[in-house]
């Protein structure tokens, strides 16, 4: 498969400070791709930079074969590049089916002129953009919270909401930044099988930072392991949690020089990165 997105020996600083230094990657197209790393490994930055928040200090990135190096978000996200947040960015005073509604650009009834003077024409865009908005609910197994107020939601589904809209923009890679956090168990289910379906389905493809490792056990192959700003390693979830370099990442070595097998599947797991 082709990669989709590509990181160009990336740096990024801050003063003095390298968050991210000479970071290489690439996520093919079709993946569910994994991105873990002990804190201060410059995973948000990364992040930041490929979604146009950010633009690096040297390097490029490469998105469906362009160069959109210091791209602004608006821009990538017309492109099909979407970028979710920790904390979900829902608009709290809207229902569920308005914060999809807000989503699609150039909808007609945003220009003045043309709600004067072609109403018609408005109302029958508003009514197809309902009816994807209620596939997406549906989709999504919201029904029972569709006119309910974002605001009013759970942790877990503000999650959905967010994965809902990006539904919305038709996204081709979608950047999920630890989705799984403050989600019950229950809902998490509920989110890990709706990324699956969306890529399995609608050919969707996921960059994921998380920390919770069974979350990305279950979904991300391959899984990217960055340290220090830049890639360590890259492979299967089982052949990362067995690397001697992870765990020294994580943990800083072990003292008895024995980790290895009493940490690697457990005790990874329980780190948040």
């Amino acid at each position: 498969m082709a990669a989709i997105i590509e990181a160009r020996a990336v740096s990024k600083r801050f003063g003095a400070f390298w968050a991210v230094r000479d970071c290489s990657l690439s996520v093919e197209e079709g993946s569910i791709t994994g991105l873990i790393g002990p804190n201060g490994a410059g995973k948000s930055t990364l992040f930041n930079i490929v979604a146009g928040n950010l633009a690096p200090t040297s390097g490029s990135i490469v998105f469906n074969g362009e160069d959109v190096t210091g791209m602004p978000a608006h821009d990538l996200f017309s492109r099909g590049l979407l970028r979710t947040f920790q904390i979900a960015h829902e608009f709290s005073h809207l229902s569920v089916l308005e914060n999809l509604m807000m989503v699609p650009a150039g909808q007609h009834g945003e220009n003045l002129l043309a709600a004067w003077l072609a109403p018609a024409r408005v109302a029958r865009q508003e009514a197809e953009v309902i009816r994807r908005a209620d596939e997406v609910i549906d989709f999504l197994n919201l029904r029972r919270v569709r006119n309910e107020l974002a605001g009013n939601l759970s942790g877990g589904q503000k999650k959905l909401l967010e994965l809902g809209r990006t539904m919305m923009a038709d996204a081709r890679l979608v950047l999920l930044d630890e989705i799984a956090a403050g989600v019950n168990r229950t809902l998490l289910k509920d989110l890990a099988g709706n990324i699956v379906r969306l890529n399995r389905e609608l050919g969707y493809t996921f960059f994921v930072i998380e920390h919770d490792m069974d979350f990305i056990a279950r979904l991300c192959d391959p899984v990217i392991v960055m340290a220090s700003g830049t890639v360590m390693t890259q492979g299967h979830i089982d052949d990362i949690k067995a690397d001697q370099r992870v765990i020294d990442a994580y943990f800083g070595g072990s003292p008895t020089g024995h980790a290895t097998t009493a940490v690697q599947a457990p005790a990874v797991g329980a780190v948040a990165i």
